[in-house]
C-alpha cells in the first residue's frame, strides 16, 4: 500500500505521564507541525503534507495533549502547546526540528523558538502572528465565524481562503474535499463550547502579548519562514512587515489573493518554499 498523508496510520508515544498520538509520514529531515485553533491532525491539508514529504521530510502532526487522541489536560496557552510539541520531540528522539505551527500552532512554534531551541534547525510559520504591539488588528469576521459548530465550505472559505477571488474560492473547494478524503482513524474535534470560551468574542490586542518572545526572534540564530496571505481575516500579515530591519533571520512571503491558510490554497508552491528554505539556509552559532 502506497502511504500518503490520508492513510498514514495513528501513532502514540508516552511523555511526562501523558499519551500524545502523532503521525509520521516521509523520511529525512523532521518537520513538526503544530495544529491551529480547534485544530487536530485532521486539519491538515493532506496535498500540503504529501508534497512535504515528496520533498524530503518526515512530516509529522500531532494532537496537543487532552484533545484529539492525545490524553492528559487540554489547554489553548501557546506555551503549554509549545511544551507539546517539545515533549513530543524529545520522546522521539529527534534531532535539529524545523518547528513548523499554522496560526495558534505558530505562536506555539515561535515560544518554542525561546524556549527549547537546542533541537530546533528552522521555524516555518504559517498565518500566524507575531509577538507584541500591532498595527493592523483582526478582524470581528473570525471569531464570529470560528464558534461556529460545524464548518461549512462558505465557513472554511471565509477563515482561510479570500472569498473575494474566484481562484482563491475554488482551492477552498479543493482543500475541503481533499481533507475529508480520510475516513479510517480520525481525531475526535476539539470540544466547541471550550474552544470559544479560550477565544473570547472580539480582536484582542496585542494579539500575541509576549515581549520576551519578540526579544527572542530579534536575537535567534534559527532561521524563521513566515507563510501568509495577503487578506488574513485573524492574523494580518502587515504585523511582520511592521517588524521590518528587527528580525535578522526571518523570511516573509506573502501569496496575493490569499487568506489565512495559504499552504491550503497553494500546498504545493508552499512546500517547494519550505524545502527551498531550509536547503539555503542554516542555524549560525
Amino acid at each position: 500500500m502506497n502511504v500518503t498523508a490520508i492513510n498514514t496510520p495513528n501513532l502514540t508515544v508516552d511523555s511526562h505521564g501523558r499519551t500524545l498520538a502523532y503521525r509520521s509520514l516521509g523520511a529525512g529531515h523532521p518537520i513538526v507541525l503544530c495544529a491551529r485553533f480547534r485544530g487536530t491532525m485532521d486539519v491538515w491539508d493532506p496535498a500540503f503534507l504529501d508534497a512535504l514529504a515528496a520533498q524530503g521530510f518526515q512530516v509529522i502532526t500531532f494532537d496537543y495533549s487532552g484533545i484529539g487522541q492525545s490524553s492528559g489536560e487540554k489547554s489553548m496557552h501557546p506555551a503549554t502547546l509549545a511544551a507539546d510539541a517539545n515533549d513530543l520531540i524529545v520522546a522521539l528522539g529527534l534531532e535539529n526540528v524545523v518547528i513548523s505551527g499554522w496560526s495558534l500552532g505558530g505562536m506555539a512554534a515561535q515560544i518554542a523558538i525561546a524556549m527549547y531551541p537546542e533541537r530546533i534547525s528552522h521555524a516555518v510559520l504559517i498565518g500566524t502572528t507575531p509577538p507584541g504591539p500591532n498595527v493592523k488588528p483582526a478582524e470581528q469576521l473570525f471569531f464570529d465565524t470560528a464558534t461556529i459548530p460545524d464548518y461549512t465550505l462558505e465557513h472554511e472559505t471565509i477563515l482561510f481562503f479570500e472569498p473575494a477571488a474566484p481562484a482563491s474560492v475554488a482551492a477552498a473547494r479543493r482543500s475541503v474535499e481533499r481533507i475529508a478524503q480520510r475516513k479510517e482513524g480520525r481525531s475526535p474535534p476539539v470540544p466547541l463550547a471550550w474552544a470559544a470560551e479560550n477565544l473570547g468574542r472580539g480582536p484582542k490586542s496585542p494579539l500575541f502579548p509576549a515581549d520576551a518572545v519578540l526579544e527572542a526572534l530579534k536575537a535567534t540564530a534559527i532561521p524563521i519562514l513566515h507563510v501568509g496571505g495577503d487578506h488574513d481575516i485573524i492574523f494580518p500579515v502587515e504585523n511582520w512587515y511592521a517588524l521590518n530591519g528587527q528580525l535578522p533571520t526571518t523570511q516573509l512571503l506573502t501569496f496575493p489573493a490569499a487568506g489565512h491558510g495559504p499552504h491550503h490554497q497553494h500546498p504545493q508552491a508552499v512546500a517547494d518554499y519550505i524545502a527551498s528554505f531550509v536547503a539555503t539556509t542554516s542555524k549560525t552559532r
